[in-house]
């Protein structure tokens, strides 16, 4: 039986399963809370929305991987997915690239640095040298838990899958592969920043032929982040709309009548 996003897309219905798992979290479960109470799906919710519409298993911990898709062919094999959720949508539209948060290790990508004999007062200095430092890091993260260093992850399917939304109730998933552009192939700087007086600033940059790609925030969260053109993507759905929940569903469904259901005597005694 093939697998979906390794072997082939998803089908429609496969992702109308997905579709329909996380409007799921609208009824006070998910993670992003709303003014009038009610909630979205988070990072945490879109895992395991993939896990359960795709026949996968979230791993929930600090693992490389944040979905484990089992290879039906090899047991104890499996193909990674890394989620990345981002409520960058409008920003998509407006540039044709997708937001992938790759990382926030600024105590590890500084460790890795301080190995070359750089730091933060000379790291603004060798922008090339950073970012080759920086995808080297990420990418042996990946290659730590692959087949070839004795892990179980099949790592040439493995792949991005970034949820993009809006706050509009608009969605769009997108599937990019794994490996990172090569250093080389970028440009690289620190762009100066216009205050009082114009100096280096702290986020080092990495341009494509038509943007950024790539930006390292090292001394003000350490978050690498990587901006794909829709383009290049593998996959990507159409952009889709939470099911509304049903009329009368807090009653039925939400977290209270979630508790009395499952707890009748205790929640009556109350």
């Amino acid at each position: 039986m093939s697998i979906p996003f390794v072997d082939r897309n998803p089908t429609k219905k496969e992702f109308e399963l997905f579709r329909l798992i996380l409007s799921t979290y609208q009824d006070g479960s998910g993670q992003q809370s709303l003014a009038d109470g009610n909630t979205l799906p988070g990072w945490r919710d879109f895992e395991r929305s993939v896990a359960l519409a795709f026949n996968g298993n979230a791993q929930e911990n600090k693992f490389i991987f944040d979905v484990l898709l089992p290879d039906r062919k090899r047991t104890g094999i499996y193909f990674g997915v890394s989620c990345k959720m981002r409520r960058t949508l409008n920003d998509t539209r407006r540039t044709g690239r997708v937001t992938l948060e790759l990382s926030n290790s600024s105590g590890k990508f500084w460790e890795r640095l301080r190995q070359s004999a750089i730091h933060q007062q000379n790291y603004k200095e060798k922008p090339f040298e950073v970012a080759q430092a920086l995808i080297q890091q990420a990418n042996e993260w990946h290659e730590s838990v692959g087949l070839e260093q004795g892990g179980v992850v099949d790592l040439s399917k493995s792949f991005y899958l970034a949820l993009s939304w809006s706050p509009k109730n608009e969605y769009q998933l997108f599937k990019f592969p794994l490996s990172l552009p090569a250093p080389t192939s970028l440009t690289w700087d620190f762009p100066t920043v216009k205050t009082n007086e114009e100096k280096i600033g702290r986020r080092l940059r990495g341009q494509d032929s038509s943007g950024t790609l790539l930006e390292w925030y090292g001394e003000s969260g350490g978050q690498l982040k990587y901006y794909p053109l829709v383009e290049n993507a593998l996959w990507k759905s159409q952009i889709f709309n939470l099911e509304p929940l049903p009329r009368g569903w807090e009653k039925e469904h939400g977290i209270l009548a979630k508790a009395k259901d499952y707890f009748p005597k205790l929640w009556n005694s109350l």
